[in-house]
């Protein structure tokens, strides 16, 4: 029998499998990739018997897959916080979705091992743009402002690892940092010693850099658009500095593009509550578009579709 592992490589999927595999460990073979790549189960050659856990990754976008290993009496374990469409009915699927706006797959894990390894739990919220939750679950643990501080730039960094339009684009492997990282029960061990953390952390930081010296190219009352040059660290940087800028204009909506290998775009959208669409809403409405209700995305945007999204943009979020 063979377990797979199926995570996004984002900070919520890695900080919910790390925490699911120190609870309890198995060899599986690990199946992942960037944070917008998550068609994965249809790389999943699993049979009969074997079994498979699944992390932060869109059901709907792998129900196909996912009905079609159910067929071949795949047992499935399923972890997931964002809108899981028409979902299969199998004995053999045990699924855990929420999709409320405060919850990540990493809150999940931690409910179902009763928040035995609560500190990654925040990891993953932190990095997961839910800053607030995670110092909620530290809570009783009376950490300092700086260790706080430590554990946020760490589910940041972890985070920031993921984004990319290829595996090339990533300062580490998704795979990678995840094996390296499971050493670690913990978190601030995993700082210190291992330097595949400072260069994630120190690389985020040129990124941003670049991000802040660009300039809005739509502004309206109630949004702006940014597009960023086509290069390795636009594609990184995308999602984080959409979550900057959406503290910096917390009334507004946001939107991050950036060029990818297909002629068009991959866009980050941040809505705040009042919006008169939310993220989510709105990249729905363009193919390839999902997310959650504060942050969603357009994995590709295509060239001769710029127009329509600018207006839509600007009807929707006029002020």
């Amino acid at each position: 029998m063979t377990h797979f592992d199926v995570f996004n490589g984002d900070a919520d999927g890695i900080c919910a499998l790390h925490q699911l595999r120190l609870a309890h460990p198995i060899e599986s073979v690990l199946v992942t990739g960037p944070k917008r790549d998550i068609a994965l189960l249809e790389r999943v050659d699993a049979r009969a018997g074997d079994t498979v856990t699944v992390l932060d990754i869109s059901m709907t976008v792998n129900h196909d897959a996912l009905v079609l290993l159910l067929n071949r009496e795949v047992c499935i374990e399923y972890f997931d916080h964002h809108v899981p469409g028409e979902m299969p009915r199998s004995d053999r699927l045990h699924a855990t979705i929420d999709v409320a706006p405060d919850v990540c797959t990493s809150i999940l894990a931690d409910r179902h091992l009763n928040g035995r390894y609560r500190i990654w739990a925040a990891v993953g919220a932190f990095g997961d743009n839910l800053a607030a939750i995670a110092c909620n679950l530290l809570l009783p643990m009376g950490l300092g402002t700086s260790q706080l501080a430590s554990l946020q730039a760490l589910g940041e960094s972890l985070n920031y690892n993921s984004y990319g339009s290829s595996e090339t684009d990533l300062f580490v492997r998704p795979d990678v940092l995840y094996t390296t990282l499971h050493r670690y029960s913990d978190p601030f061990r995993f700082m210190e010693v291992e330097s595949i953390f400072r260069v994630i952390s120190e690389g985020r930081q040129s990124d941003m850099n670049m991000a802040c010296d660009v300039r809005p190219d739509y502004v309206i009352a109630g949004g702006r658009i940014y597009i960023l040059p086509d290069a390795a660290w636009s594609r990184r940087v995308r999602g984080a500095f959409g979550n900057r800028l959406a503290g910096e204009f917390p009334h507004q909506a946001i939107a991050v593009l950036s060029p990818d290998n297909l002629g068009g775009y991959v866009v980050s959208m941040r809505t705040p509550p009042e919006a008169p669409r939310n993220a989510q809403q709105f990249c729905r409405r363009f193919p390839t578009g999902g997310g959650r209700v504060g942050a969603a995305g357009i994995n590709h945007l295509p060239g001769n579709r710029m127009g329509e999204f600018i207006r839509k943009f600007e009807l929707t979020f006029y002020g």
